[in-house]
C-alpha cells in the first residue's frame, strides 16, 4: 500500500529545485509532490521539447513558478537554471538532483568491456553533474540548505545486469561524503536518497528488472514495493531543520531489503 502524501505546511518558505521528472512515475515527481504538500516553492526542469508536454501539467500540478530545459549535453543549459533561480528567488533551500544515464551498449555489457567514452558519459551524467549542481547551488544557499542525489543498492552491493550503473553510483555516494565535508561550515547539508527498486522509466532499462521487483518483494522485511511517494516524503523530511545535524548520509527507502543477505 503506498503511503499518502499528507499536506502539513513544514517547508513553507522554502525554496527548491527539482532536475529529473520524466513523467508522473519518476521518482523526482515524487519528491515534487512532497515537497509541495509541506509548503515548499518549487522550480523544475524537462529534458527536451519531447519530454515538456509530460512535465509540464506535472509542474503546474504543483505550482511550480520556474519550468525550464535541463539537458546536461547541451552547455549553459543548467547554469541558465540557476541564473534563473538567482534573478527570481535570490536564494535556494534544496536541490533534488535525480538524474542517470548510461548508453545502452555500455549499461547492458560486463563492466570489464565498458568502452571508455561510455564509461565517461555514464560518470558524466550519473555523478559529475550532482557535484557541478552543487557548486552552483552553494553560493545561493545564503542560508544553509539540503542537497540531495538518488542511489541504489547496486552501488555496495553486485546487482545482477546493473553493471557499470553500480560503480557510478558508488561514485556518487563517495562525493555525497566529500560535499557534505566540505559544504558543512555553511550549513549545507548533503544526501543520498536510496530507493528500493521502483518501477520507473529509467529502470526500464535494465534487464530482466520484472524479476528484481519479483525478489524485492519477496526478499524485504517490508514484503512491498516502495512508491515515488515513500521517497518524496522521506526526502523532504531531511530538508527539514529537525533534520538539521543529518548530513553525508545513505537513506534506503527500500522496505528493508538492504539488511537481508
Amino acid at each position: 500500500m503506498s503511503s499518502p502524501v499528507v499536506k502539513a505546511e513544514l517547508l513553507k518558505g522554502k525554496k527548491g529545485l527539482i532536475v529529473g521528472i520524466a513523467n508522473d512515475r519518476s521518482i523526482a515527481w515524487g519528491c515534487a509532490r512532497a515537497f509541495r504538500a509541506f509548503g515548499a516553492e518549487l522550480a523544475v526542469t524537462y529534458l527536451n521539447d519531447k519530454a515538456k508536454p509530460y512535465v509540464e501539467p506535472l509542474a503546474h500540478e504543483v505550482g511550480a513558478s520556474i519550468l525550464m530545459p535541463v539537458d546536461l549535453a547541451i552547455p549553459g543549459q543548467i547554469e541558465a537554471v540557476f541564473d534563473r533561480i538567482e534573478r527570481t528567488w535570490g536564494e535556494l533551500d534544496f536541490v533534488v538532483h535525480s538524474i542517470a544515464f548510461s548508453p545502452k551498449d555500455t549499461l547492458g555489457g560486463r563492466v570489464v568491456d565498458v568502452p571508455r567514452d561510455g564509461f565517461l558519459t555514464t560518470m558524466d551524467i550519473s555523478c559529475w553533474s550532482f557535484i557541478h549542481m552543487a557548486r552552483l547551488a552553494e553560493p545561493l544557499m545564503k542560508n544553509g540548505g539540503t542537497l540531495f542525489t538518488m542511489t541504489y543498492y547496486g552501488s555496495q552491493m553486485v546487482v545482477e545486469n546493473y553493471n557499470i550503473m553500480g560503480v557510478a553510483k558508488a561514485a556518487l555516494e563517495s562525493a555525497v561524503r566529500y560535499l557534505a565535508a566540505e559544504l558543512g561550515p555553511k550549513g549545507i547539508r548533503v544526501h543520498a536518497i536510496s530507493p528500493g527498486a521502483v518501477a520507473t522509466r529509467a529502470a526500464s532499462g535494465i534487464p530482466e528488472f520484472d524479476e528484481l521487483l519479483e525478489k524485492t518483494i519477496r526478499k524485504s522485511p517490508a514484503r512491498e514495493l516502495v512508491s515515488i511517494d515513500d521517497v518524496g516524503v522521506a526526502t523532504a523530511f531531511l530538508a527539514h531543520d529537525a533534520a538539521r545535524l543529518m548530513t553525508g548520509q545513505v537513506l534506503y527507502v527500500d522496505g528493508g531489503y538492504h539488511i537481508i543477505d
